[in-house]
């Protein structure tokens, strides 16, 4: 079942990047990803304290962990985010952060000072009035002169866009056109199925219909693919003379489980080996009963099935009662 140097699953896939949600809220409703009336919250107990988030990282890092994201719900609302942040970056890893830029702002000096670069930013439109329906709320200037700042100052910013037929497809291409004088990596994320967030598959926009629209625009020539990166869950392109890149998460038409070394730790402390997999490994509980963490950490992942939580076929993956006994994306932390 593993061993002591490597979190290995039984395909023999090492896990070496650790994402942390730091809290099951946030601070807006995205309609893909939060029921308009919210969702049922953990109790305070049951979720990591400060310490415990530091505490279990490190026996992650122990166990060969080499990158580290912090995530949500929001996790620049978590109290003691600061703390939290120092004393990561004071490990041997590169740390990094997905939120929804709000707050950015607050924590530029933060990052400055602790040396985390990797700062990926969710939004989905570049209209007001769009942001304000998807995500049910008014920060759209904010969370855009928040990337501006961070991208001026020379941080990894990269852009996560869920990509949902007849919401926001028709922006594609000013997405795309932002990266012509912004170093920044648009990542477009087809739409995926969680609890709560009226999932269907026509509102799937593929890999292949995002770069079909791209070379419509730019034409074949002009678009440069990018080399794959190691564990990389995007194809990325660049257009001939800008200064980003583009991208797409394909987790719906083309899945990339083979090379999967991500395991996700949520704010209630629970391992999920798999976005789409509806079991968990309560390690905060192992943790505070003074239990063996490594040994629950390494079985834990060794039982990861081969593809999206056992799903192995299409048919599986798109038939509701597979997906809407997981938690909602919020619930989980991306």
């Amino acid at each position: 079942m593993g061993n002591s140097k490597y979190i290995t699953d039984q395909f023999g896939r090492i896990h070496n990047y650790l994402r942390i949600s730091l809290t099951e809220r946030c601070n807006l409703r995205c309609t893909y990803c939060m029921p308009a009336e919210g969702i049922e919250l953990s109790d305070k107990e049951s979720l990591m304290s400060h310490e415990e988030v530091i505490a279990i990282a490190k026996t992650f890092v122990d166990l060969g962990v080499k990158k580290v994201r912090l995530t949500g719900g929001e996790p620049l609302i978590k109290k003691n985010i600061e703390k939290i942040v120092r004393e990561l970056a004071a490990l041997s890893i590169n740390l990094g952060i997905t939120t929804n830029g709000i707050l950015l702002d607050n924590y530029f000096d933060l990052f400055k000072e602790t040396g985390v670069k990797d700062i990926n930013i969710s939004l989905d439109t570049l209209s007001r009035e769009s942001f304000n329906n998807i995500t049910r709320r008014d920060y759209f200037e904010r969370v855009m002169n928040n990337i501006n700042l961070y991208e001026a100052n020379g941080f990894n910013v990269k852009i996560n866009n869920v990509i949902i037929k007849g919401l926001n497809d028709h922006e594609m291409l000013d997405f795309i056109e932002l990266t012509k004088e912004k170093n920044i990596a648009i990542r477009f994320i087809e739409f995926m199925p969680f609890d709560g967030n009226n999932w269907d598959n026509k509102k799937v926009v593929s890999l292949k219909q995002i770069t079909d629209a791209a070379e419509h625009k730019y034409s074949k020539e002009n678009i440069i693919k990018l080399p794959s990166k190691k564990n990389g869950t995007a194809k990325n392109f660049q257009i001939k003379g800008y200064k980003g890149s583009f991208g797409v998460i394909s987790t719906v038409s083309n899945p990339f489980c083979d090379s999967c070394n991500r395991i996700r730790l949520t704010a209630n402390g629970r391992i999920k080996n798999c976005l789409f997999s509806s079991g968990e490994t309560d390690l905060l509980s192992v943790y505070r009963k003074g239990e063996n963490l490594k040994e629950a950490i390494l079985e834990g992942i060794y039982n990861k099935k081969a593809v999206r939580g056992g799903m192995t076929e299409d048919v599986q993956f798109f038939d509701e009662k597979n997906y809407n006994q997981n938690r909602s994306m919020t619930a989980i932390g991306g």
